[in-house]
């Protein structure tokens, strides 16, 4: 039943271009999370180096923000977030401080980075935590990283924001088209960085990949070339289905976990309760999920 519900949802073309534009995304930050962690360490590095002030800890340890605005805080603190400030390439956005800990800037180079990244992470600890969305968006806004044309870099958040608040959690052909030349862009701007080539064949592979499965006796896909993917026998059908249901909820848990957070805030919840009745209408979903929809149910009662 499991993998007959999973072939109904990837003969939909519209949700497999869904399901592969959304893996694109998972490779791109897997590419990028080596470099992004030795740029910010070198960034971090060079601030402590330029400015004497920056070394000293935290005049009180307890410098925090209050929701999203800092006030009353120590000489260091305050100069970190000047520096913060002066090395945002928009610093009229805005600068989400609740993201880091200022007294821990001096020690550790991440939560210099969450200062520029979107809301939601405080509790994240390095790149590889992070999904494409807070890289790129660092990337865009800090200009540590000034070798990257950050205008390709919004292209591709863009289309990033554009597919994970799909309604339908479907895309046509012809997003598809502009998104792979958005990603080529932004590929180019990593040229000079090594494992970014291996990444670009990747999602090359993915855009061109053929998720139909056919549900005819034995359950079986046609025509994969990924890697993983290739099946000619019930036991590579298997790993393929497991495979492929392992990306779908990795591409699912990000969703989840935006929108649960921003219902935490009082935000709007209609999208987060049209993902839950996609859920709830696919068996195998609802029950890899149940303790998500559980955690909707509850902020739900609460309104």
């Amino acid at each position: 039943m499991v993998r007959e519900e999973l072939a109904v949802r990837l003969n939909d073309r519209g949700y497999k271009n869904w399901l592969k534009a959304g893996r694109c995304l998972l490779i791109l930050k897997d590419g990028l999370h080596p470099f992004i962690t030795q740029r910010m360490k070198a960034f971090h590095g060079d601030l402590l180096n330029q400015n004497t002030l920056l070394r000293k800890p935290c005049e009180t340890s307890s410098c925090k923000p209050r929701g999203n605005k800092l006030s009353s805080t120590c000489s260091v603190c305050s100069e970190w977030q000047t520096v913060i400030l002066r090395h945002h390439r928009q610093p009229d956005v805005t600068v989400n401080w609740e993201n880091c800990f200022l007294p821990n800037c001096r020690t550790d180079h991440w939560e210099l980075a969450k200062a520029y990244m979107p809301r939601g992470q405080r509790k994240v600890k390095g790149a590889d935590q992070c999904d494409a969305s807070a890289l790129l968006n660092l990337i865009n806004y800090c200009d540590s990283f000034q070798s990257v044309d950050p205008t390709f870099v919004r292209e591709v958040i863009r289309y990033r924001n554009e597919l994970m608040h799909s309604c339908e959690f479907r895309v046509k052909d012809e997003w598809m088209r502009r998104y792979q030349m958005a990603l080529k862009k932004v590929m180019r701007q990593f040229s000079n960085v090594p494992q970014m080539a291996t990444v670009g064949q990747q999602i090359e592979e993915m855009l061109t990949v053929d998720l139909s499965i056919f549900v005819s006796g034995l359950d079986r896909m046609d025509s994969a070339v990924h890697e993983g993917l290739h099946c000619d026998s019930v036991s590579q059908w298997e790993t393929s289905a497991d495979l492929i249901s392992q990306w779908e909820a990795e591409l699912l848990q990000e969703r989840l976990q935006e929108l649960l957070h921003a219902a935490a805030d009082a935000q709007d919840t209609e999208q987060l309760k049209r993902l839950r009745s996609f859920l709830q209408a696919n068996r195998d979903l609802s029950e890899r999920f149940s303790s998500e929809l559980q955690a909707i149910n509850s902020l739900e009662s609460r309104e």
